[in-house]
């Protein structure tokens, strides 16, 4: 198993949880009004008047044979509008309950 984080612009929101849905993953978890700013380049995302988007993350537990085809339609969103921003990492799962 592995978990694969996301952080997004939250624009993306309904597009990521379709995206998941199209790939059989159902579960995951979901964080709203994050701040961020990306490490490379892009606007910040502070929600406030200067910044006023804000990022959204989500934390889904996969089956490793999943991974792939996930990452890829994360990727496929970012190429659309590289200017709204999406990171995704993936980490092993070492136990679960």
């Amino acid at each position: 198993m592995k978990a694969i984080f996301v952080s997004y612009n939250q624009a993306y929101n309904e597009e990521i949880v379709e995206a998941l849905e199209a790939c059989g993953q159902r579960g995951f978890t979901q964080w709203q009004d994050i701040q961020g700013r990306g490490s490379v380049d892009g606007e910040p995302h502070m929600g406030n008047h200067a910044w006023p988007t804000m990022n959204f993350a989500l934390l889904a537990i996969v089956e490793d044979s999943k991974v792939d085809e996930v990452l890829a339609a994360l990727k496929d969103k970012d190429e659309q509008n590289k200017s709204l921003g999406l990171r995704a990492y993936v980490w092993n799962i070492e136990k679960a309950i």
